[in-house]
């Protein structure tokens, strides 16, 4: 079903590629809270899609793929390599525009995340600020996975490009 869910998303994604408001964007950034105890740093790539809703105010959906790369740990017997977890995030985005040039952006949804063989996910949030110029923006976010009491994320650095605005 998860795999289902996935595709039908990338699905949604693609067929929005020519139309307004659609977002493409990479970023990098460092983990923290519980992933900071595994991953070293994070990379990914981002979509979005967002409808304008009022003059300032937009509403749409938001995905990607980051994946948290694995620290090499010092067991006293030697080094464990811990294995790197792909994130793919599901979410409702919504996006002010405090002024033409500055934006704060909230997605909320499901994180999947697979690593070694296994899936579990959790509740996603990514709160996101950004300067915008032209088509392009550069974006300050720091991006949360809630599970079973656990509380990972990362806070990335990244630049996203706005195709039809």
């Amino acid at each position: 079903m998860k795999k289902l869910f996935l595709v039908g998303a990338l699905a949604l994604f693609g067929a929005m590629n020519a139309q307004t408001g659609f977002k493409l964007g990479a970023n990098v950034g460092l983990p923290v809270g519980d992933a900071s105890n595994t991953s070293s740093f994070t990379a990914g790539v981002d979509a979005s899609y967002l409808w304008p809703i009022a003059t300032d105010f937009n509403l749409g959906l938001a995905s990607g793929y980051n994946i948290y790369f694995g620290k090499d740990l010092d067991t006293g017997y030697g080094t464990y390599k811990i294995p790197n977890v792909n994130v793919v995030p599901i979410a409702a985005s919504g996006q002010y525009r405090f002024t033409p040039e500055f934006s704060l952006t909230v997605d909320l949804g499901y994180a999947f995340a697979f690593a070694d063989g296994n899936s579990d996910g959790g509740f996603y949030y990514a709160p996101k600020a950004a300067y915008h110029f032209g088509p392009s923006e550069i974006n300050l976010s720091y991006r949360g996975i809630s599970q079973d009491g656990g509380n990972g994320g990362s806070v990335n650095l990244g630049y996203a490009y706005s195709f039809g605005k």
